[in-house]
Protein backbone atom coordinates (compact mmCIF):
# COMPACT_ATOMS: atom_id res chain seq x y z
CA UNK A 1 0.00 0.00 0.00
CA UNK A 2 1.09 3.70 -1.01
CA UNK A 3 0.56 6.08 1.91
CA UNK A 4 -0.25 9.65 0.78
CA UNK A 5 -3.25 12.34 2.25
CA UNK A 6 -6.24 14.31 0.86
CA UNK A 7 -4.51 17.67 -0.63
CA UNK A 8 -7.53 19.88 0.36
CA UNK A 9 -6.07 20.73 4.05
CA UNK A 10 -2.80 22.62 2.13
CA UNK A 11 -5.89 25.00 1.28
CA UNK A 12 -2.73 27.83 1.37
CA UNK A 13 -0.74 26.11 -0.80
CA UNK A 14 -0.67 26.03 -5.25
CA UNK A 15 0.15 22.61 -6.51
CA UNK A 16 3.90 23.02 -6.28
CA UNK A 17 4.01 23.79 -2.64
CA UNK A 18 1.90 21.02 -2.20
CA UNK A 19 3.70 18.54 -4.31
CA UNK A 20 6.94 20.02 -2.35
CA UNK A 21 5.12 19.50 1.08
CA UNK A 22 4.16 15.66 0.44
CA UNK A 23 7.84 14.96 -1.17
CA UNK A 24 9.50 16.90 1.70
CA UNK A 25 7.64 14.76 4.22
CA UNK A 26 7.87 11.08 2.74
CA UNK A 27 4.36 10.58 1.39
CA UNK A 28 4.28 8.73 -1.69
CA UNK A 29 1.10 9.79 -2.91
CA UNK A 30 -1.28 12.71 -2.67
CA UNK A 31 -5.29 12.78 -3.31
CA UNK A 32 -5.60 16.38 -5.19
CA UNK A 33 -8.68 18.34 -4.54
CA UNK A 34 -10.26 19.46 -7.72
CA UNK A 35 -12.52 21.53 -7.07
CA UNK A 36 -14.26 24.40 -9.44
CA UNK A 37 -12.89 28.06 -8.64
CA UNK A 38 -15.63 30.47 -6.53
CA UNK A 39 -16.84 30.25 -3.08
CA UNK A 40 -16.94 27.07 -0.94
CA UNK A 41 -20.08 26.01 0.82
CA UNK A 42 -18.37 23.83 3.73
CA UNK A 43 -15.02 23.32 5.56
CA UNK A 44 -12.41 21.47 3.16
CA UNK A 45 -14.02 22.27 -0.08
CA UNK A 46 -13.71 24.81 -2.97
CA UNK A 47 -9.64 23.77 -2.97
CA UNK A 48 -8.35 23.27 -6.08
CA UNK A 49 -4.59 22.26 -6.51
CA UNK A 50 -5.28 21.05 -10.42
CA UNK A 51 -7.25 23.10 -12.66
CA UNK A 52 -9.30 20.62 -14.68
CA UNK A 53 -10.34 22.58 -17.42
CA UNK A 54 -6.80 23.15 -18.11
CA UNK A 55 -5.96 19.64 -18.10
CA UNK A 56 -8.98 19.06 -20.67
CA UNK A 57 -7.54 21.55 -23.12
CA UNK A 58 -3.83 22.28 -22.75
CA UNK A 59 -1.53 19.18 -23.47
CA UNK A 60 1.28 21.43 -22.27
CA UNK A 61 -0.15 21.40 -18.98
CA UNK A 62 -0.53 18.07 -18.45
CA UNK A 63 2.75 17.18 -19.39
CA UNK A 64 4.14 20.15 -16.61
CA UNK A 65 1.87 18.54 -13.97
CA UNK A 66 2.69 14.73 -14.63
CA UNK A 67 6.83 15.95 -14.94
CA UNK A 68 6.44 17.65 -11.44
CA UNK A 69 5.35 14.86 -9.73
CA UNK A 70 7.87 12.24 -11.47
CA UNK A 71 10.85 14.73 -10.08
CA UNK A 72 9.46 15.06 -6.56
CA UNK A 73 8.45 11.61 -6.76
CA UNK A 74 4.87 11.87 -5.92
CA UNK A 75 2.04 10.03 -7.56
CA UNK A 76 -1.33 11.08 -7.65
CA UNK A 77 -4.03 8.94 -5.92
CA UNK A 78 -6.73 9.78 -7.20
CA UNK A 79 -8.30 13.63 -8.46
CA UNK A 80 -11.17 14.43 -5.74
CA UNK A 81 -13.85 16.43 -6.21
CA UNK A 82 -16.81 15.60 -3.69
CA UNK A 83 -19.97 17.67 -4.50
CA UNK A 84 -24.27 17.36 -4.57
CA UNK A 85 -24.49 15.55 -7.85
CA UNK A 86 -28.09 15.00 -6.51
CA UNK A 87 -28.65 18.79 -5.18
CA UNK A 88 -32.32 19.66 -4.68
CA UNK A 89 -31.37 22.50 -6.85
CA UNK A 90 -31.41 21.96 -10.30
CA UNK A 91 -28.71 24.78 -11.19
CA UNK A 92 -26.53 23.23 -8.11
CA UNK A 93 -26.72 19.98 -9.55
CA UNK A 94 -26.19 20.51 -13.00
CA UNK A 95 -22.88 22.65 -12.17
CA UNK A 96 -21.58 19.82 -10.10
CA UNK A 97 -22.22 17.11 -12.83
CA UNK A 98 -20.46 19.00 -15.54
CA UNK A 99 -17.55 19.33 -13.38
CA UNK A 100 -17.16 16.74 -12.25
CA UNK A 101 -17.28 15.02 -16.27
CA UNK A 102 -14.36 17.54 -16.61
CA UNK A 103 -12.78 15.85 -13.47
CA UNK A 104 -13.36 12.38 -14.91
CA UNK A 105 -12.04 13.75 -18.44
CA UNK A 106 -8.80 14.94 -16.97
CA UNK A 107 -8.05 12.23 -14.68
CA UNK A 108 -7.90 9.86 -17.61
CA UNK A 109 -5.60 12.94 -19.98
CA UNK A 110 -3.47 12.78 -16.63
CA UNK A 111 -3.13 9.28 -16.26
CA UNK A 112 -4.34 9.08 -12.72
CA UNK A 113 -7.40 6.74 -14.17
CA UNK A 114 -9.37 7.50 -10.76
CA UNK A 115 -11.87 9.92 -9.36
CA UNK A 116 -12.64 10.09 -5.38
CA UNK A 117 -16.13 11.96 -5.22
CA UNK A 118 -20.01 11.48 -3.22
CA UNK A 119 -22.69 10.24 -5.23
CA UNK A 120 -24.75 12.98 -3.91
CA UNK A 121 -28.21 13.44 -2.61
CA UNK A 122 -31.45 15.25 -2.70
CA UNK A 123 -31.79 15.47 1.29
CA UNK A 124 -35.67 16.34 1.22
CA UNK A 125 -36.30 13.40 -0.35
CA UNK A 126 -36.18 9.47 1.14
CA UNK A 127 -33.97 6.80 0.24
CA UNK A 128 -36.22 4.90 -2.65
CA UNK A 129 -36.67 8.60 -4.33
CA UNK A 130 -32.79 9.38 -4.32
CA UNK A 131 -31.93 5.45 -5.60
CA UNK A 132 -34.78 6.75 -8.56
CA UNK A 133 -32.66 9.66 -9.29
CA UNK A 134 -30.01 7.70 -9.45
CA UNK A 135 -31.10 5.78 -11.89
CA UNK A 136 -31.43 9.67 -14.15
CA UNK A 137 -28.59 11.12 -13.31
CA UNK A 138 -25.00 8.26 -12.82
CA UNK A 139 -25.34 6.51 -15.87
CA UNK A 140 -24.01 9.13 -18.32
CA UNK A 141 -21.43 10.02 -15.95
CA UNK A 142 -20.62 6.49 -15.51
CA UNK A 143 -20.61 5.74 -19.08
CA UNK A 144 -18.35 8.80 -19.78
CA UNK A 145 -15.85 7.39 -17.03
CA UNK A 146 -16.23 4.22 -18.63
CA UNK A 147 -15.09 5.54 -22.47
CA UNK A 148 -12.18 7.63 -20.71
CA UNK A 149 -10.80 4.22 -18.85
CA UNK A 150 -11.72 6.13 -15.77
CA UNK A 151 -12.51 4.43 -11.99
CA UNK A 152 -14.99 6.47 -9.83
CA UNK A 153 -14.80 5.86 -5.74
CA UNK A 154 -17.88 7.05 -4.16
CA UNK A 155 -16.48 8.09 -0.72
CA UNK A 156 -19.27 6.58 2.05
CA UNK A 157 -19.26 9.70 4.16
CA UNK A 158 -23.35 10.82 5.02
CA UNK A 159 -22.22 14.17 4.61
CA UNK A 160 -25.29 14.53 7.08
CA UNK A 161 -23.43 17.07 9.89
CA UNK A 162 -25.78 19.91 11.22
CA UNK A 163 -28.71 21.55 10.17
CA UNK A 164 -27.60 22.78 6.76
CA UNK A 165 -27.64 18.94 5.67
CA UNK A 166 -30.77 17.78 7.81
CA UNK A 167 -32.99 16.08 7.55
CA UNK A 168 -31.40 13.15 4.70
CA UNK A 169 -27.72 14.33 4.40
CA UNK A 170 -25.95 14.86 0.81
CA UNK A 171 -24.81 11.87 0.06
CA UNK A 172 -26.49 8.90 -0.63
CA UNK A 173 -24.16 6.16 -0.58
CA UNK A 174 -23.32 5.46 3.12
CA UNK A 175 -24.27 2.13 3.88
CA UNK A 176 -23.79 -1.63 2.95
CA UNK A 177 -27.07 -2.10 2.47
CA UNK A 178 -27.33 0.90 -0.10
CA UNK A 179 -24.40 0.17 -1.66
CA UNK A 180 -25.68 -3.38 -3.17
CA UNK A 181 -29.24 -1.41 -4.19
CA UNK A 182 -26.44 1.13 -6.25
CA UNK A 183 -24.33 -1.23 -7.64
CA UNK A 184 -27.46 -3.28 -8.76
CA UNK A 185 -28.84 0.14 -10.59
CA UNK A 186 -25.58 0.95 -11.75
CA UNK A 187 -23.65 -2.79 -12.83
CA UNK A 188 -20.34 -0.97 -14.08
CA UNK A 189 -17.22 -2.68 -13.20
CA UNK A 190 -15.28 0.82 -12.72
CA UNK A 191 -17.76 1.85 -10.22
CA UNK A 192 -16.46 1.27 -6.85
CA UNK A 193 -15.87 2.75 -3.04
CA UNK A 194 -13.57 5.23 -1.26
CA UNK A 195 -13.47 3.39 2.12
CA UNK A 196 -13.28 5.61 5.09
CA UNK A 197 -14.17 3.56 8.52
CA UNK A 198 -14.30 6.61 10.37
CA UNK A 199 -18.03 7.40 9.22
CA UNK A 200 -19.21 3.98 9.88
CA UNK A 201 -17.79 4.56 13.79
CA UNK A 202 -20.57 7.09 14.32
CA UNK A 203 -23.48 4.92 12.28
CA UNK A 204 -22.56 2.40 14.72
CA UNK A 205 -21.73 0.12 11.98
CA UNK A 206 -19.14 -2.32 11.96
CA UNK A 207 -16.39 -1.04 9.73
CA UNK A 208 -14.71 -4.30 9.77
CA UNK A 209 -17.08 -6.41 8.11
CA UNK A 210 -17.44 -4.95 4.67
CA UNK A 211 -13.57 -4.94 3.80
CA UNK A 212 -14.02 -8.25 3.18
CA UNK A 213 -17.66 -7.93 1.30
CA UNK A 214 -17.32 -5.31 -1.23
CA UNK A 215 -13.27 -6.11 -1.46
CA UNK A 216 -13.47 -6.23 -5.17
CA UNK A 217 -15.03 -2.79 -5.09
CA UNK A 218 -12.43 -1.06 -2.69
CA UNK A 219 -10.54 1.25 -5.33
CA UNK A 220 -9.17 4.20 -2.69
CA UNK A 221 -9.14 4.18 0.94
CA UNK A 222 -8.97 6.94 3.46
CA UNK A 223 -7.40 7.42 6.98
CA UNK A 224 -9.17 9.57 9.31
CA UNK A 225 -10.70 9.02 12.75
CA UNK A 226 -13.72 9.84 14.73
CA UNK A 227 -13.98 10.04 18.57
CA UNK A 228 -17.37 9.14 19.93
CA UNK A 229 -18.46 11.22 23.14
CA UNK A 230 -20.82 8.71 25.26
CA UNK A 231 -21.66 11.33 27.76
CA UNK A 232 -22.63 13.61 24.49
CA UNK A 233 -24.50 10.77 22.89
CA UNK A 234 -26.05 9.49 26.21
CA UNK A 235 -28.04 13.13 26.27
CA UNK A 236 -29.06 13.72 22.66
CA UNK A 237 -29.10 10.31 20.96
CA UNK A 238 -27.86 8.78 17.87
CA UNK A 239 -30.50 10.83 15.96
CA UNK A 240 -29.43 14.43 16.88
CA UNK A 241 -26.86 16.29 14.52
CA UNK A 242 -23.44 14.11 14.49
CA UNK A 243 -21.45 16.75 16.10
CA UNK A 244 -23.57 16.32 18.61
CA UNK A 245 -21.73 13.45 19.88
CA UNK A 246 -18.75 13.32 17.69
CA UNK A 247 -15.80 15.00 16.50
CA UNK A 248 -13.29 13.85 13.34
CA UNK A 249 -9.50 13.33 14.41
CA UNK A 250 -6.57 12.87 13.52
CA UNK A 251 -5.53 8.72 12.91
CA UNK A 252 -5.23 7.21 16.48
CA UNK A 253 -7.01 9.78 18.23
CA UNK A 254 -10.04 8.98 18.04
CA UNK A 255 -12.05 5.22 17.97
CA UNK A 256 -11.11 3.17 14.86
CA UNK A 257 -8.56 0.12 15.64
CA UNK A 258 -6.40 0.99 12.67
CA UNK A 259 -4.53 -2.47 13.07
CA UNK A 260 -7.39 -4.65 12.65
CA UNK A 261 -8.40 -2.25 9.68
CA UNK A 262 -5.28 -2.22 7.97
CA UNK A 263 -4.90 -5.81 8.79
CA UNK A 264 -8.76 -6.92 6.90
CA UNK A 265 -7.38 -4.43 3.90
CA UNK A 266 -4.24 -6.57 3.54
CA UNK A 267 -6.76 -10.00 4.10
CA UNK A 268 -8.43 -8.83 0.78
CA UNK A 269 -4.80 -8.17 -1.16
CA UNK A 270 -5.12 -4.27 -1.02
CA UNK A 271 -2.33 -3.02 -2.48
CA UNK A 272 -3.41 0.19 -3.86
CA UNK A 273 -3.06 3.98 -2.37
CA UNK A 274 -4.38 5.33 1.73
CA UNK A 275 -4.61 8.67 2.17
CA UNK A 276 -5.12 10.54 5.15
CA UNK A 277 -7.62 12.98 5.44
CA UNK A 278 -7.04 15.86 7.50
CA UNK A 279 -10.77 17.09 9.44
CA UNK A 280 -9.35 17.62 13.02
CA UNK A 281 -10.16 20.92 14.19
CA UNK A 282 -7.13 20.98 16.73
CA UNK A 283 -5.27 21.32 14.10
CA UNK A 284 -5.95 23.89 12.13
CA UNK A 285 -5.52 27.68 12.36
CA UNK A 286 -2.03 27.93 11.17
CA UNK A 287 0.63 26.49 8.57
CA UNK A 288 2.70 24.97 11.28
CA UNK A 289 -0.55 23.15 12.67
CA UNK A 290 -1.09 21.63 9.25
CA UNK A 291 2.18 20.44 8.63
CA UNK A 292 2.05 19.00 12.24
CA UNK A 293 -1.20 17.26 11.47
CA UNK A 294 0.37 15.46 8.51
CA UNK A 295 3.65 14.54 10.59
CA UNK A 296 1.57 13.11 13.10
CA UNK A 297 -0.79 11.21 11.11
CA UNK A 298 2.04 10.01 9.02
CA UNK A 299 4.54 8.52 12.37
CA UNK A 300 1.57 6.65 13.90
CA UNK A 301 0.03 4.94 10.64
CA UNK A 302 3.54 3.87 9.81
CA UNK A 303 3.05 1.05 12.24
CA UNK A 304 0.45 -0.39 9.69
CA UNK A 305 1.46 1.19 6.03
CA UNK A 306 4.88 1.60 5.14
Amino acid sequence: MKLGFVSAILDQSNFEEMIDTANSLGFACVEVACWPHGKAERRYAGVSHIDVEKVVEDDGYVAYVNDYCAKKNVEISSLAFYPNTMDGNLEKRQASVDHLKNVIKASGRLGVNMVTTFIGRDQTKNVEENLELVKEIWPPIMNLAKEQGVKVAIENCPMLFGPDQWPGGQNLMTTPVIWKKVFEILPYENLGINYDPSHFVWQMIDYIKPIYEFQDKIFHVHYKDIKLYPDKLNQCGITAYPLDFMSPKLPGLGDVDWGKYVSALTDIGYDGFTCIEVEDKAFEGTKEKVLESLKLSKKYMEQYVI
